[in-house]
């Protein structure tokens, strides 16, 4: 894997928005920041293309982002082709790929782009997708650390391993969050569950959860750990979490649901899906 960060642009604001985020995080992590935008092939009739200049809009970004950032290794690329196979070629060869959660083809409502469930959903490392920009989103806000959900029975490992990173590399707290469930017979049952009996199993996923984190507590001493285990569903759960953080970490499964589009749909921060 090539030791760079790529940003994926368009023409959009939110575009803007994530290579603002990935500049930021090729600063913080000492890396060169690729700037890609995939173009149509260029049988399209000029007219049609018209006032669209598909090579322009990487070097137009990169211009921007030099003249913030001076000190930033950064270069544009212009490739031609669908979005999601060049991106995801592309993936092949980086430490991380940055995009914005729709691009400039998303319509009002539209909260996740094709191109941007695509690429979670089937890359090849680590995808960030980043909330835009525009008005009807909102301002970016105030952060407060680093999420990430883990599975106390089958912790993702990879997920894991960039969440703590993230958080050491921000000195920031790692908020790790886990949702569990009722056991069956509970939920079956048709009397409702003691206090007594709920504040038992609670108390054992709570200890499942440390057990599961203590290999990453050894080797990130210095990351400050909150352990939260909540009784929801994984999507509202890491939603709720990324209210007040500045990255939410999750790792993909191999066959992603819906409850997994939910939480790519509706997460409030950037969010960075990690494949095993």
């Amino acid at each position: 894997m090539q030791r760079e960060i790529i940003a994926g642009v368009d023409r959009s604001a939110r575009s803007r928005a994530a290579a603002d985020w990935a500049t930021r995080e090729a600063l913080m992590r000492a890396l060169p920041l690729r700037v890609v935008h995939v173009a149509p092939p260029q049988s399209l009739d000029p007219v049609e293309q018209w006032p669209y200049r598909p090579t322009a809009v990487a070097d137009h970004v990169v211009a921007e982002l030099v003249e913030r950032h001076p000190a930033l290794r950064l270069r544009g690329e212009s490739l031609t082709g669908a979005p999601v196979p060049v991106l995801r070629a592309a993936s092949k060869d980086a430490e991380l790929v940055v995009l914005g959660r729709r691009g400039e083809g998303g319509g009002a409502g539209v909260a996740l782009g094709s191109t941007a469930a695509a690429l979670a959903l089937d890359s090849a490392g680590p995808v960030v997708l980043v909330p835009g920009a525009s008005p009807d989103e909102g301002p970016p806000r105030s952060s407060a650390g680093v999420a990430v959900g883990i599975d106390v029975r089958d912790p993702a490992g990879a997920a894991l391993d960039f969440a703590f990173e993230e958080a050491r590399l921000r000195d920031a707290r790692l908020h790790a969050v886990y949702a569990w469930r009722l056991p069956a017979h509970a939920v079956a049952s048709p009397f409702p569950v003691l206090e007594e009996d709920r504040a038992t199993w609670e108390d054992q996923e709570v200890q499942l959860l440390s057990d599961a984190l203590r290999p990453w507590r050894t080797r990130y001493p210095d990351v400050e750990v909150l352990e939260d285990v909540v009784l929801f569903t994984p999507a509202e759960a890491l939603t709720h979490a990324s209210e007040g953080a500045e990255l939410v970490v999750v790792g993909r499964r191999s066959a992603p649901d819906a409850v997994f589009r939910e939480l790519l749909e509706n997460c409030r921060c950037p969010l960075a899906v990690v494949p095993a």
